[in-house]
């Protein structure tokens, strides 16, 4: 006997991959409702070897469904998440609207499973942020081990993280530089970012910080541990998909590199790729379509007494957005709501 599913923006890129991956891991579906809002309504999608239309996330009834996961932006999400929740379908939210509300557990699987249990206090679980979700999968099993004082993260990361529009401006962009009057102007991004890098995500706050950079380091805390202190650059790069992250890290304890590099292989849901030769690293078109965040240039940090440097590398729209909230679900139809 399996679940009633909902996925709300199903049509959207991380909706769909949603429903592609509920179908690779098998998970036990009895019945998938998708929902859009009235502009895609009757949009057909695909859930396995089936194809379903549609339907509208306005009047939908959430009565006798057991796990919905939403993947609608913050403000839909405020109104629509409540209806679920008080109709007793546990939601699942890829946005950022209750990541930091602290009744509410924001999880990654692999790094704190046991916080799943907190979904009673409002019938809602939070998703991370795509490049937080990746990094802590990385720090954790190495904070077990040398306890972690201070990180610091510079970030590489892929058009498919500002959605559908930013895709089609970086592929726009990049077909007009060689076709004379068709150029296309920033409209998605700040700046053109077709051949080009930029240290902008999300908007600028008081501090000089983005929204971006602080939300990895709200979010690290709370997932990780309150006591780590993280800074972090966050760049927008010219990659349809992949995040990368080069990440700097200074441990209480000694942590060697041999043993680091051990730690990660054996780490749930990482996958170390790390040979010191031209190539053995992983790189984003590596980690496409792939479950596995990728760990590569593990090394000393020679400047510190105990610092590691290394490289992370995670399809963003799977462990940083879809695959994740899959796997919460996972985590809560094993844990919690299981069915004979």
């Amino acid at each position: 006997m399996g679940y009633r599913v909902v996925i709300a923006g199903a049509t959207g890129n991380v909706g769909r991959e949603m429903l592609n991956i509920l179908a690779e891991r098998q998970f036990p579906v009895d019945e998938i409702a998708a929902l859009a809002s009235r502009k895609s309504l009757g949009t057909e999608v695909s859930f396995g070897d089936k194809t379903i239309k549609t339907q509208d996330l306005d009047t939908f009834d959430f009565e006798g469904w057991d796990i919905a996961l939403f993947a609608i932006g913050a403000s839909a999400t405020k109104v629509y998440a409540p209806k679920a929740a008080d109709a007793g379908c546990v939601v699942i939210d890829n946005s950022s609207l209750y990541r930091y509300e602290p009744d509410i557990p924001l999880i990654v699987p692999e790094v704190n499973p046991d916080a799943v249990e907190h979904y009673r206090n409002r019938m809602i679980i939070a998703n991370p942020n795509c490049s937080t979700a990746q990094l802590v999968v990385a720090l954790k099993p190495l904070h077990d081990r040398a306890r972690i004082k201070r990180v610091v993260v510079s970030t590489y990361q892929s058009v498919s993280g500002a959605g559908k529009d930013g895709i089609d401006e970086l592929w726009d962009q990049t077909k007009g530089m060689y076709v004379p009057g068709q150029e296309v102007e920033p409209s998605t991004f700040q700046k053109q970012i077709a051949f080009n890098v930029i240290p902008h995500i999300d908007v600028f706050m008081e501090d000089g910080s983005t929204k971006e950079e602080w939300k990895m380091v709200a979010e690290t805390k709370k997932i990780v541990d309150p006591s780590i202190k993280l800074t972090t650059t966050c760049v927008r790069v010219p990659v349809f998909v992949g995040h990368s992250e080069a990440v700097n890290i200074e441990f209480e304890d000694f942590l060697d590199e041999d043993e680091a590099r051990d730690i990660l292989r054996e780490a749930p849901g990482i996958m170390v790729i790390d040979k010191r030769e031209d190539g053995g690293y992983a790189t984003p078109i590596e980690s496409v379509g792939e479950y596995a965040t990728y760990i590569s240039r593990i090394r000393q940090d020679s400047t510190l007494d105990n610092g590691l440097n290394l490289w992370c590398v995670s399809d963003n729209l799977r462990k940083g957005a879809a695959l994740n909230a899959v796997q919460i679900a996972e985590l809560l139809g094993n844990r919690i709501l299981k069915k004979g």
